[in-house]
């Protein structure tokens, strides 16, 4: 493998209406809300890297305004959420635009490992990943499972895709 021991930040942003009605606009890793599994969980992955945290609703305008504020501070963006076939689902909407690169091996090992836990319903996942300005989005549904599937993927090529990315493997 070529990579690099890169440094990295990790900012963490939860795509979901509902909470964002019940909780209004957080930012910051020690706002998290308790309902918040699946952003809890990335924190747990990445609890020294986390520089950031944001819940957002199902808006495109709101979901890219995040990730660009996001982007300022870290060098890795996991959102969680919007991602499923919902009219309302707009996360994918958002950002593939704004890819200058897609990762799509990554949705594809996603939805193959899916498809062993989950079997063919994996079809409905539009997980993806993407290079903006160098640095690295990951699309994750909302789901706490496949948030934990998703993250083992993210940590287990995490370093060679930042190398990659930034020019240095």
């Amino acid at each position: 493998m070529h990579e690099r021991d890169v440094q990295y930040g990790v900012a963490i942003i939860t795509v979901s209406s509902s909470r964002f009605e019940k909780h209004g606009p957080l930012k910051g890793k020690e706002r998290i809300p308790e309902d918040d599994e699946s952003g809890r969980e990335i924190l747990k992955a990445f609890s020294e890297k986390v520089v950031d945290y944001y819940l957002v609703p199902d808006s495109v305008m709101e979901i890219r305004s995040a990730v660009f504020d996001a982007l300022r501070k870290a060098d890795v963006c996991i959102l969680t959420g919007g991602t499923g076939l919902n009219p309302k689902d707009l996360t994918i909407e958002a950002l593939k635009d704004l890819f200058e690169k897609e990762i799509e091996g990554f949705g594809e090992i996603f939805r193959m490992q899916s498809f062993k836990e989950i079997g063919y319903s994996a079809i409905l996942s539009r997980a993806t990943a993407g290079i903006i300005n160098g640095k690295v989005v990951f699309c994750l549904p909302g789901s706490k499972r496949a948030v934990i599937l998703g993250l083992e993927i993210i940590k287990a090529s995490l370093k060679h895709i930042l190398s990659h990315a930034k020019g240095l493997a």
